[in-house]
């Protein structure tokens, strides 16, 4: 699926998938008796925390958290913006914050500071991609799917300007 030829797959679904599933075995290894409560990053990460939270066979909670850094360019403003902050207490709690990608490292490395804040037992990051060559601030990964080139990636949740969530592949976005 090739909706526009700007988008060169990069990732296919396939692996998507067993990169799903592999950071769903190690979830379930961790989290066995622990009652987290996963905080999915609005919106890119939608499709995959759907998938993510299928496999998991332990007892959990969701709640969501949506931030803004891009609005509708292809760089991060370097300010983080809470549009909608989790509703549910976190204190006292096992927290997994699932993220579709970490670039910068500007926003995941902000999230957990701001979770830490609220006194749960636990932070971790669990993201599907990983984007090292653009990192601006160090930022630990604690379960990380894939790692991929600095190019600018669309579909499976990541979008540019609202556009490209829905392939079904992770595709470089071309100029």
């Amino acid at each position: 699926m090739r909706p526009d030829p700007k988008c060169i797959p990069i990732i296919s679904r396939d692996e998507i998938r067993t990169a799903v599933a592999r950071l769903a075995g190690e979830l379930n290894r961790d989290y066995r008796g622990k009652e987290p409560l996963i905080i999915g990053v609005l919106r890119g990460s939608f499709v995959f925390l759907a998938d993510l939270v299928r496999l998991l066979d332990f007892p959990l909670e969701i709640d969501f958290i949506r931030l803004a850094s891009y609005g509708a360019g292809k760089e991060s403003s370097g300010e983080v913006r809470v549009l909608l902050d989790v509703g549910m207490p976190v204190a006292g709690r096992h927290l997994i914050v699932v993220e579709d990608i970490v670039d910068t490292g500007l926003t995941a490395a902000w999230l957990v500071e701001h979770l830490k804040e609220r006194a749960p037992l636990s932070v971790k990051l669990c993201a599907l991609v990983d984007k090292p060559s653009r990192r601006r601030v160090p930022v630990t990964i604690d379960y990380l799917g894939l790692t991929v080139p600095d190019k600018f990636l669309v579909g499976y949740g990541l979008d540019w300007a609202q556009k490209y969530r829905n392939l079904p592949d992770i595709c470089a976005l071309e100029d």
